[in-house]
């Protein structure tokens, strides 16, 4: 299926710069590898940000400076690059997942709620980030809640609607500080979602609050 929702410009910018979380790149990675129309933009914002660049004046190196460079590249092989990003191998419930999660590790499905299944991913050079798999059955409304920073999520399979959208398998939703919500699974069947959260989520309600033990984020 194409997507018909995506990453807000300013989000791919900032993933293009390298300025995005790890949490967060990953799943605008996991979008970017299936979606011919916002690898284009990255590959323009990264073009532009390499003209600006050559048009530096050069500057002498600090001392020590090519051996943070040498480390920082060790590091960076071990990252998200746009071309991994199509999907692989890996899969889980006979759902295949972005090749993006083969470099990490991902647990069990454990339930965190009636019909809520939630499956913690472990980025290896990002422990502290927050990304998850989440699995809902279908028709399922979830609790309202609101977040107190980023949160990026990619529909891997099934659908929910959310604010008047309907989001499908491809499609992005990113929401901040300022979204509050309560999405409603499809008809169809359960849905499954990687997701990445900055910060809390804020549970509305009674059913909500307890659940956030359960959720730990």
């Amino acid at each position: 299926m194409t997507a018909t929702h995506h990453p807000s410009d300013q989000t791919l910018l900032r993933y293009a710069a390298g300025n995005l979380p790890a949490g967060p790149a990953l799943v605008v990675a996991a979008h970017v590898g299936g979606c011919p129309a916002c690898r284009r933009k990255v590959a323009n914002f990264e073009a532009v940000g390499g003209a600006f660049l050559a048009r530096l004046e050069p500057e002498e190196l600090s001392p020590g400076a090519l051996n943070r460079a040498l480390a920082k590249l060790e590091t960076d092989d071990q990252k998200i690059s746009v071309g991994a990003t199509r999907p692989g191998d890996a899969s889980m419930g006979g759902i295949v997942l972005p090749r993006v999660l083969s470099h990490c590790g991902i647990g069990p499905w454990r339930s965190v709620g009636p019909g809520v299944k939630l499956s913690r991913i472990t980025v290896p050079y990002a422990p502290e980030a927050n990304v998850i798999l989440l699995k809902v059955k279908a028709n399922k409304h979830m609790p309202a809640h609101g977040h107190s920073d980023l949160e990026v999520t990619q529909v891997l399979s099934g659908s929910f609607s959310d604010g008047g959208n309907r989001y499908i398998p491809g499609d992005f939703v990113e929401g901040d500080n300022e979204t509050d919500h309560s999405p409603i699974i499809g008809s169809e069947g359960e849905c499954i979602s990687l997701a990445a959260i900055e910060g809390r989520i804020h549970f509305r309600g009674f059913i909500g609050r307890l659940l956030q033990p359960f959720v730990g984020i």
